[in-house]
């Protein structure tokens, strides 16, 4: 049992930026008293246009951080650096459970009528070995297209969701999956959600559109344990511009109730339980 001396139990979710609230969005449907943190690394976004390095060395600050507060499971909701970073993150923390956000591959095996199958992801993502693994070992003999779409990140954290601009960007990486006749498509980044309708209008209706959160909000709910005594928080953390973020936290998803702040390690202080 927890003394009154330790830090509030946790879990602790990171993205590059504003996408992972898509996961953190089902976490507190399926985990409503549970604390959360989570933590958008907007000052480093987007990571799919950064070195694998980059992406480690980031996600290595940002966990450190998260399990300082209290984090006792680490949610990577980002695909890419789940591909990048997950696997050098638990070698490092081998105790500590950690939840990632990949492509699923294996309900779109299951969805697809006629074995195409479309990939949209972030370039990082799309060009990881991580990813390439994970189509051999799942996909079989269906066809998998997979393509990078720079620069819907960045319209994302802009707080663009419907501009024509952005249309007009997502029907250019849509055409070559409609070129290849795809009857299912994923979603493989965590913001790609935020803008559902924009990607189902490039692709048309009859294009089956799959998507990853709840899996992994489900996966991570049946990883965690409550105490008793968990009260329901909601802490958001950035390296960006807080009052920003907060914005876009209250316009986009209409959360009113979450503690936004910019990321102070040497003035945090850890919650009681």
């Amino acid at each position: 049992m927890q003394t009154d001396l330790s830090p509030r139990r946790e879990i602790g979710v990171f993205d590059s930026g504003v996408g992972g609230f898509t996961v953190l969005r089902e976490l507190r449907t399926l985990l409503p008293t549970t604390p959360l943190r989570y933590f958008a690394d907007t000052a480093y976004a987007p990571y799919g246009n950064r070195s694998p390095d980059d992406i480690r060395a980031r996600s290595f600050a940002i966990t450190e951080h998260l399990v300082a507060q209290g984090a006792a499971l680490i949610v990577v909701a980002c695909n890419t650096a789940t591909a990048h970073a997950i696997d050098a993150l638990r070698a490092r923390w081998p105790n500590l459970p950690f939840v990632g956000t990949e492509p699923g591959i294996k309900p779109a095996v299951s969805a697809t009528r006629n074995g195409r199958i479309g990939l949209l992801a972030t370039p990082a993502t799309a060009a990881s070995a991580r990813l390439q693994a994970l189509i051999e070992r799942h996909a079989g003999d269906r066809q998998v297209v997979v393509q990078g779409c720079a620069g819907v990140v960045d319209h994302i954290e802009a707080g663009d969701l419907t501009s024509a601009e952005l249309r007009t960007l997502v029907r250019r990486y849509c055409e070559p999956l409609l070129n290849r006749g795809v009857d299912t498509a994923l979603l493989g980044c965590t913001h790609y959600p935020l803008i559902e309708p924009v990607w189902q209008a490039a692709l048309g209706q009859e294009v089956k559109l799959l998507r990853i959160e709840t899996a992994v909000a489900r996966r991570t709910a049946d990883l965690w344990t409550p105490a008793p005594c968990d009260q329901p928080a909601l802490d958001i953390e950035t390296g960006g511009n807080a009052a920003m973020l907060r914005g876009w936290v209250e316009q986009v998803l209409g959360w009113h109730d979450a503690n936004v702040r910019a990321w102070q390690p040497e003035t945090a202080t850890a919650s009681r339980c």
